[in-house]
């Protein structure tokens, strides 16, 4: 049956939709060629007899990939039409054009079957109600998909080619840049070393993710961000530090020095939807130790891991976690002596007074009976702490000393940083006020209002950050 024996009066009191794709927008502004090939076949419908009217053009996913259909509202449209009945023909340059999956694909197919519609690509026209056609069009998609396959095992493949020399380019981490030589180093830029060495310095003493980021913010320190998109590529601005900011270094091993690729793995839920799971360190790809500068040592990197899991309360895990506001003394870590379960803390004021007390509720929470054994805090935190008095000699002495001058130093450190800060948001008054001043006079008036906003914002920083410093 040749092509015009398909197309019956039927077909041609319906709809001809033409569905154009391209894979992603470099494509779409490189390969017009192939974007107008696509657009061509509006006229083989006139040809096939529709008219213009009844042509209908579907070119809303230019730049997303065929390899599913979650994410492209075009292809979604398409067969919304074909499932009403109201197409006769359905158009792409190819299978591939249309779906890259075969799920995707013989949904349509079976769709099309149902309600008579002809599939047309640059090969011919078919009609999915018959055998032949049917099978043609199922060997079509069949082989788009292994396309779309050996097409990312290549790319796949040259990654972790680069990626086990070491040489795989990744985005700079906050604190690290790329050299002439194209080798990952720190950040020549001290106040940006500065902060990253902070964070890591403050999650050493606290334990805490939630502490570090309470400890920029007491301090008015903020974090450094370097763009990479849009007109201020490479410019570094600076915000306020956030948990999950916070959590993502830790959790980074790039910090420790190591070069690593394939730490997690991608698969697709039962809705199609794309999900991501960590793997264990011996299932990574690519594991290379000491190949660039670390901020922080591999094994410093390990016990941060196992402190971050031990702060975990919502896994279940019996673990003191880190310390927590409220002035109980021995604040998770005391032990029930009846049945070895960690205590909770509870507090209650009592005339005007905050008290604490120490309470196994754990196994009655969990079962629904009662807890196990309540302890007033008021008289063991005052037997322990005569013991660390009594506990107190010359040789103690001498690491209280020490530990003033590490909080001198430290202080110092957030000096230097807030320094920096006010240094930078000087000069960066100076330029806008530099850049006012070149401008003729007569165009003053236009570079007024963004100069002016510029020198309000940085003035409004230094006016709010110099209240809390000290005097430089």
């Amino acid at each position: 049956m040749n092509a015009q024996e398909k197309v019956t009066a039927d077909h041609l009191r319906k709809q001809a939709i033409l569905y154009v794709r391209q894979s992603t927008l470099h494509q779409v502004k490189e390969n017009r060629e192939s974007t107008a090939l696509q657009y061509d076949l509006k006229h083989h419908a006139q040809e096939l007899g529709w008219n213009e009217k009844q042509t209908v053009v579907i070119d809303e996913d230019l730049g997303h990939s065929g390899a599913t259909a979650m994410d492209r509202s075009g292809f979604q449209r398409l067969v919304a039409e074909v499932s009403l009945g109201r197409v006769g023909l359905v158009m792409g340059l190819s299978v591939s054009r249309l779906a890259r999956n075969n799920a995707d694909w013989h949904r349509l197919l079976e769709i099309c079957g149902l309600t008579g519609t002809l599939i047309v690509d640059e090969d011919g026209i078919y009609d999915p109600n018959h055998f032949n056609d049917r099978l043609i069009l199922g060997l079509k998609g069949t082989m788009s998909e292994a396309e779309l396959h050996m097409l990312r095992a290549r790319l796949i493949g040259g990654l972790l080619n680069k990626a086990r020399r070491g040489e795989l380019w990744v985005r700079p981490l906050t604190g690290y840049v790329y050299d002439e030589m194209q080798r990952f180093v720190f950040d020549p830029d001290t106040q940006i070393q500065g902060a990253v060495r902070l964070l890591f310095e403050t999650f050493r003493r606290t334990g805490s993710a939630g502490q570090v980021v309470k400890h920029f913010s007491k301090h008015s320190i903020l974090w450094p961000c370097r763009l990479f998109e849009g007109k201020r590529d490479g410019k570094v601005i600076y915000q306020n530090l956030q948990r999950g900011m916070v959590l993502n270094i830790l959790h980074n091993p790039r910090y420790a020095g190591a070069f690593v690729y394939g730490r997690t793995r991608t698969r697709k839920a039962p809705d199609g939807k794309p999900h991501i799971c960590s793997l264990a360190r011996d299932k990574w790809q690519v594991f290379l130790p000491n190949a660039h500068p670390g901020y922080i040592s591999w094994e410093e990197y390990e016990a941060n891991q196992a402190r971050l899991r031990e702060n975990g309360h919502s896994e279940g895990r019996d673990s003191p976690g880190p310390a927590r506001e409220g002035n109980a003394l021995l604040q998770g870590l005391v032990l029930c002596g009846r049945c070895g379960l960690r205590m909770t803390v509870r507090y209650r004021v009592l005339k005007s007074r905050r008290t604490s007390s120490y309470v196994c509720a754990r196994r009655g929470i969990e079962t629904g009976g009662p807890m196990c054994q309540f302890v007033a805090g008021a008289g063991v935190d005052e037997s322990v702490g005569q013991a660390a008095v009594n506990a107190v000699t010359p040789a103690a002495l001498d690491v209280a000393l020490q530990v003033f001058e590490e909080l001198r130093a430290r202080r110092a450190d957030v000096d230097r940083l807030r320094r920096a800060q006010v240094e930078r948001a000087r000069e960066e008054a100076e330029l806008a006020q530099r850049q006012y001043m070149l401008a003729r006079p007569e165009n003053r008036l236009v570079v007024d209002a963004p100069q002016k906003l510029l020198l309000f914002i940085v003035s409004a920083q230094l006016v709010a950050g110099s209240s809390p410093w000290p005097a430089f």
